[in-house]
């Protein structure tokens, strides 16, 4: 086992100590993958030989440093792959890792539905099911030649290779994601624009407190829509200029959402993406004389200090971008 994957227990839009967690793991390897808003990956096999110890060990020894210094919990997860550690951070719980040992990775995946496998969506897992194929154990025992007319050549021999439990991922060393997303799924499938309406509200004004906690702008912002039929519409947009700021995002997800031109569409789930993700200080932002737009610029200050000091639910995301 020598790849660790660790969710950190952050609050909700707390994103702003991420970088200073992957900071705690790149004290043990520089081969470290965030995983936003809350995760990483770490690739552990120089450590492992540098402190003498495996990589459960080292995951008791972050567990304790990341309490310790920040006051954060952890669930960490650990396998020989990527794939496997992911998988197993499903089943861990805090104050334990939950590994897969090397030669019982197939004794782990065996009777996990094929859909629990990472890269397996929806369609894929429909169609394996159809066949008796709803397991993992069954997919690995399953001819590849069958595998490859269900679902095609490549994807066939790459779902036969980690149903048998070969993992060929690697860890990617990379800094915190370029992106921020808000999804707000419906308990049933909503049909009301004013509930599509307000679901942008309060995406945009999360997504905009966000930015602001980790001084970033979006250049872009996306809106996928997902119907009760499994299919999606996704549509984005450059923004005028880069931004955190709430209303504008609002906005522009407003627009978005008009040109879909929706009509008594039953929606499962509303995201937004902001994309593009630079530094607040590096933007530039034109100067307005909308003494409306100045004002309401300055209650998202008074709000973002009151998140800082009393946490993110002392302002509603959204309350402030209509």
């Amino acid at each position: 086992m020598t790849i660790l994957c660790v969710r950190f227990q952050l609050p909700p839009m707390y994103e702003a100590a991420l970088p200073e967690l992957l900071g705690l793991l790149e004290e043990f390897t520089p081969v470290v993958e965030a995983l936003p808003p809350d995760g990483a990956l770490a690739d552990l096999r120089g450590a492992e030989r540098y402190f003498g110890r495996d990589a459960v060990e080292l995951a008791s020894v972050i567990r304790v440093r990341a309490l310790a210094l920040y006051g954060v919990d952890c669930v960490i997860g650990a396998g020989s792959g990527p794939m496997l550690a992911r998988m197993a951070l499903r089943d861990a719980r805090p104050g334990l890792t939950r590994a897969v040992p090397g030669g019982e990775e197939r004794a782990f995946l065996d009777g996990k539905p094929v859909a629990a496998l990472p890269g397996v969506g929806t369609a894929t897992a429909r169609t394996l099911c159809e066949y008796g194929l709803d397991t993992l154990g069954r997919v690995a025992a399953a001819p590849l030649s069958t595998l490859q007319r269900l679902v095609g050549a490549r994807t066939g021999r790459e779902l036969h290779e980690k149903a048998q439990g070969v993992d060929r991922g690697r860890v990617v060393p990379n800094g915190v994601s370029r992106s921020l997303a808000a999804d707000r799924p419906f308990d049933r499938d909503e049909l009301d624009p004013d509930r599509h309406r307000r679901a942008l509200l309060s995406s945009a004004g999360e997504l905009g407190a966000r930015l602001r906690a980790v001084d970033k702008v979006c250049r872009t912002l996306t809106l996928t829509v997902r119907y009760a039929d499994r299919s999606a519409t996704t549509r984005s947009r450059t923004l005028k200029e880069p931004t955190a700021h709430s209303a504008a995002l609002t906005r522009t997800a407003y627009d978005l959402y008009e040109a879909l031109g929706l009509q008594r569409a039953r929606v499962r789930s509303i995201a937004l993406r902001a994309e593009g993700l630079t530094p607040a200080e590096h933007a530039s932002h034109q100067l307005t004389f909308d003494p409306v737009d100045e004002k309401v610029r300055r209650i998202e200050e008074v709000a973002d200090r009151a998140r800082a000091k009393f946490g993110p639910k002392a302002v509603m995301p959204g309350s402030l971008a209509a």
